[in-house]
């Protein structure tokens, strides 16, 4: 079986957003040389996530709102000192809620999606550069 792993950095200056990286994982596919097998995609960051989705800004900004009402931004002074930082409790919650890896499986040497299946990076606290891990595995 083989193994290949790597690191792709994504930056959104935003300190939100949504991001399509589909073709960035099906280059890591074609380098792995895998043709039968699986894509774990996950984001190394606690603030951000990783989901599959129809590739639509339409889409996203349904989610912004909607995240903000399920995990909404906390004053600092409504909680005690966590430590964590005053403006990030609800990043931390907004990746939870939207997920930290997908796992697809790849047939013939490519991602075996449904039609407007997309691999999407989702940045809850951005301003500075973050690393996805691509792993993939198989024959």
């Amino acid at each position: 079986m083989k193994s290949y792993r790597k690191e792709i950095s994504v930056h959104l200056p935003s300190h939100r957003g949504f991001l399509n990286i589909t073709s960035t994982v099906e280059q890591c596919v074609r380098e792995s040389g895998v043709t039968e097998g699986l894509v774990l995609v996950n984001s190394l960051h606690v603030t951000s996530s990783v989901f599959v989705d129809d590739d639509e800004e339409g889409l996203f900004r349904h989610y912004e709102q909607w995240l903000e009402k399920v995990a909404p931004v906390v004053p600092a002074d409504d909680y005690s000192d966590e430590g964590i930082g005053d403006d990030i409790v609800d990043s931390h919650m907004k990746r939870h809620v939207m997920g930290r890896e997908v796992t697809v499986a790849i047939t013939s040497g490519h991602l075996d999606f449904g039609q407007w299946e997309q691999i999407i990076y989702g940045e809850f606290d951005g301003g500075r550069p973050k690393r996805v891990l691509v792993k993939v595995i198989g024959e």
